[in-house]
């Protein structure tokens, strides 16, 4: 009998989101059983109130990385875990997997302290025409102590979370989130200009991001003349941004994490692909979604799983050809 569960993943914001879908299933078939989360610093947020949740560990990476590891290790080591989940490929989360003595460890092949994990299980991205969603990648770690079907990723903003964006609900709206950590996945700024010129009047956009999106987010709204938008970035929380886009008109997000908000709360959206492909597996699963890309047939794309600072090839064709009918097509 499983009673205590501790999933890993200290990665990004979207593959934070994405891991849900486990905790969503291993509740359903475990529901007695209390699951822990382990994350980097900077995405508590997402997990406030979060019924299902027993409790949030926190690796800071941002100074004394591994003295805060041994130390995380150590403090992990008295919970008594029966089973550990690590959803990451890397050293360091191999190592905690391995040192706080579960006696169920489990991971993916690629890691390299697998070898020391009770069960392994190979990570396909793109391998031979293998595209399995991330999800499904991810539930292969726990299909045997559960069933086939795999779980959506879900947040669960609090009242409190939607009472903060009520205000901005009082008129039909569309919310774009144009900013990406990498360039190559981000849509172009006079490409944001261009989509919100041709946008009806009668809607409000709200445009969303980080602290560091404000500036970019400001000067699509400068150049396009949108009298009824608003920059929200750096304004709201995670799940404030959820709560909001969860009943917006429609959604426009890069490749990104603002997608994967959108697929948590199963918010309509639109995903803008540029330099990366569907086919790695991280595309939206909301009910109403759609990826837009561009009809060219590129040598060059993909360049890469991530994404780079800037276009290899000089030209960006992946988003600069991306029409924008296909866009407004979705409004």
């Amino acid at each position: 009998m499983i009673q205590k569960i501790l999933l890993i993943q200290t990665a990004s914001l979207g593959d934070v989101v994405l891991a849900t879908s486990l905790l969503e299933k291993l509740h359903t078939h475990f529901p007695e059983a209390e699951i822990d989360l382990l994350i980097k610093k900077g995405y508590e947020g997402l997990f406030t109130e979060h019924p299902f949740l027993n409790e949030l560990w926190i690796w800071d990476k941002t100074e004394a990385k591994y003295q805060n590891l041994f130390r995380l290790i150590k403090q992990l080591r008295k919970n008594a875990f029966d089973t550990v989940i690590n959803l990451q490929r890397f050293a360091a989360t191999g190592l905690i997997t391995n040192l706080i003595e579960a006696k169920t460890r489990i991971g993916f092949s690629k890691n390299p302290l697998s070898l020391f994990y009770t069960r392994r299980i190979r990570h396909f991205i793109g391998e031979q025409g293998q595209s399995p969603h991330e999800t499904v990648r991810n539930h292969a770690l726990i299909v045997h102590l559960t069933n086939e079907q795999v779980a959506k990723p879900r947040l669960y903003p609090s009242k409190n979370d939607s009472a903060k964006v009520s205000q901005y609900k009082t008129k039909t709206y569309i919310c774009i989130a144009p900013a990406s950590l990498w360039f190559t996945k981000q849509y172009p700024e006079d490409k944001w200009v261009e989509l919100m010129q041709n946008i009806s009047p009668h809607f409000h956009i709200y445009l969303l991001g980080s602290k560091a999106d404000f500036d970019l987010c400001n000067r699509i709204i400068e150049k396009s003349h949108f009298q009824n938008s608003i920059n929200l970035s750096g304004k709201l929380s995670l799940l404030e941004s959820a709560a909001l886009m969860r009943d917006a008109h429609m959604n426009f997000v890069n490749d990104s994490a603002p997608m994967h908000l959108c697929s948590a709360v199963n918010a309509p959206v639109t995903a803008i692909y540029c330099s990366t492909v569907p086919e790695f597996g991280f595309g939206p699963l909301s009910a109403d979604s759609a990826i837009v890309q561009t009809d060219e047939q590129l040598e060059c794309r993909p360049c890469g799983l991530h994404g780079w600072q800037e276009c290899p090839k000089k030209h960006f064709r992946c988003a600069t050809s991306i029409s924008t009918q296909k866009l407004l097509a979705r409004i």
